[in-house]
């Protein structure tokens, strides 16, 4: 049975043996039991108090005890990128590996628009894995917002564990090491790396003080430790690449933590999902679950948006989402069930990009159905799905625009839209 302490942006204090947290200090000359103190700064030591993340570990072995890192393959792992496309792209879901292959081995780079260098933008990635991992990995580039489609994923960290199943996800600080086993025995689903500020809850605004992902439905490990000394291999993506050195003892063994620099998981179904009762479809932002800002308010490096099952009741109005052209690109994936705005060729697994105003909406038959519906309160049910958005242009990999799943048809789900106009007749 795992256990969690709850509250988004709180300072979490836990100790697997009573006494292993130091009272009053967090450095002093004899740290109980013999441990370790060892800090995780996620951020710079002079940002505003409010952006901090940091944690101290109390550990068996610091991390300093390793050899050199030596590279090794990225395998689907990032790759060249292609020229900047103002097309529509859409990819069915990628399908299982017929060899063993654990969750690193398992990440294929879809999107990007930077090359993690400048601390900024976002990658986003499709993992589908077979196998436990036996190595452990941690990331130099970024946080990693995990959402699973398909599968349960166990993730082991140095704070402690998380289980998380399709409907939920987990995030994991930029630094903290972490594996992944596969209780179901094979898992898919969505990666965002994100690059620039720490993942937070966005504002509010005119809201108030209650909706949306509430702070306290964010559930953090509480601290346990594997005091091993099994060889292990350690990986590592920096700037880009997977780099690999061997452990001569298990490297999740931090008896106790402090800190705010922690991996977290979130159950989407407790999303409080607010929309319009009376006219007109609200924009797509009222349902944003995290957010990493940017300089510029209001402007993200990335928006993570659901798209939950909710009541729809607005009168006189076209309730899917409407044709637009956004100045951000949307990326979306999709757990399970239907997305409101197609009525085929979205699945679940699946992945599409809307670039920078590059128009899209439904297609013809959820618009013929959306005109001929009978406007009662009805509820979607059996759908979730989601966006990752961002201001900065998304480029496909030069590997996802040549894979087979990729729908090169794509434009034509907007084939068949019927000219309704009808002159001077209202």
């Amino acid at each position: 049975m795992l256990s969690y302490q709850s509250g988004f942006g709180n300072e979490h204090a836990t100790e697997a043996v009573v006494g292993a947290l130091p009272v009053g200090q967090n450095t002093p000359q004899h740290v109980p039991f013999g441990l370790y103190a060892e800090q995780i700064s996620g951020t710079a030591f002079t940002v505003p108090r409010h952006r901090s993340r940091r944690v101290w570990l109390y550990r068996i072995r610091p991390s300093a005890m390793h050899g050199p890192y030596k590279r090794i393959s990225n395998g689907t792992l990032g790759g060249a990128l292609s020229d900047p496309s103002p097309n529509r792209f859409r990819w069915d879901p990628l399908i299982f590996p017929d060899k063993s292959t654990d969750f690193v081995a398992g990440i294929v780079t879809m999107l990007a628009n930077t090359d993690t260098t400048g601390g900024t933008g976002v990658s986003v990635h499709i993992y589908r894995a077979n196998a436990d991992m036996e190595r452990v990995f941690w990331n130099a580039d970024g946080e990693l917002l995990i959402v699973p489609q398909s599968g349960r994923l166990d993730i082991a960290t140095e704070l402690g564990a998380m289980e998380i199943a399709p409907g939920e996800i987990a995030v994991i600080p930029r630094g903290i090491r972490f594996r992944v086993a596969l209780p179901d025995g094979k898992s898919r689903g969505y990666i965002c790396e994100n690059h620039g500020q720490a993942l937070c809850l966005p504002n509010l605004g005119p809201i108030g003080a209650n909706g949306l992902a509430n702070p306290r439905d964010f559930l953090f490990p509480v601290a346990r430790f594997e005091d091993s000394d099994c060889e292990t291999e350690l990986v590592q993506k920096y700037m880009g690449s997977l780099w690999a050195t061997t452990l001569k003892h298990c490297p999740f063994d931090v008896v106790a933590w402090h800190g705010n620099l922690a991996p977290y998981k979130y159950d989407l179904a407790r999303f409080m999902a607010i929309g319009t009762v009376g006219v007109d479809h609200p924009d797509p932002s009222i349902f944003t679950v995290l957010t990493a800002p940017t300089d510029t308010d209001g402007v993200a490096n990335v928006d993570f948006v659901i798209f939950p099952p909710r009541w729809m009741v607005a009168e006189h109005t076209f309730r899917p989402p409407w044709f637009h052209r956004n100045i951000m690109n949307e990326c979306m994936g999709l757990v399970h069930g239907a997305y409101d705005a197609k009525a085929a060729g979205f699945i679940p697994g699946g992945l599409s990009l809307h670039g920078m105003l590059s128009a899209h909406g439904p297609d013809a038959p959820t618009v013929a159905r959306a005109i001929e519906a009978e406007l009662a309160p009805t509820k979607l049910t059996d759908t979730l799905a989601f966006m990752f958005e961002t201001r900065q242009v998304l480029h496909p990999t030069q590997h996802a625009l040549t894979i087979p799943e990729r729908q090169t048809d794509y434009d034509s789900t907007w084939d068949g839209l019927p000219k309704m106009f009808t002159g001077n007749t209202p």
